[in-house]
């Protein structure tokens, strides 16, 4: 199934030409904003790798000054990763998890529901995308030989 709507399909016909030349841009977009979103995110923690120790442990991540850094390097680096396209499938894949584990957060240990946890399962939806979809021609992973 092509992502490329056939124009005998489209209640407007005369779209078609709009969404042939720009999905994969479209999808670039995306790409990039939620890496740079990811890094931005992630920015405060990278500059200090062990100030979630006591949030990681309290989810039961133990030990701390193992998980900590390890988040803010998901987060951060990951981040620049999925941004340019480089192993986005993995690097997405780990912002992905990074993510559901804050729905867990947020709604079962935080118990704000929903209204805490859209935004969580928003971005684990877009990280989930471009894990399985991968980088697009508009990446680096395009650029290589192999790909994850």
């Amino acid at each position: 199934m092509s992502s490329i709507p056939d124009r005998n399909r489209l209640i407007v016909p005369a779209v078609a030409p709009v969404y042939n030349s720009t999905h994969e841009t479209v999808e670039t977009i995306l790409r990039v904003a939620a890496g740079v979103l990811l890094v931005t995110h992630g920015f405060g923690k990278i500059m200090n790798p062990f100030g979630a120790v006591g949030m990681v442990e309290s989810l039961g991540f133990y030990p701390g000054m193992f998980w900590s850094p390890l988040l803010a390097a998901t987060e951060f680096f990951g981040g620049i990763l999925v941004a340019i396209g480089l192993f986005t499938r993995p690097a997405s894949f780990a912002a992905m998890i990074v993510l559901l584990v804050t729905v867990y957060f947020h709604g079962v240990v935080r118990a704000e529901g929903l209204a805490g946890t859209e935004k969580s399962i928003l971005w684990a939806a877009i990280f989930l995308f471009f894990a399985v979809r991968g980088g697009n021609a508009h990446s680096v992973d395009a650029r290589m030989k192999k790909v994850f």
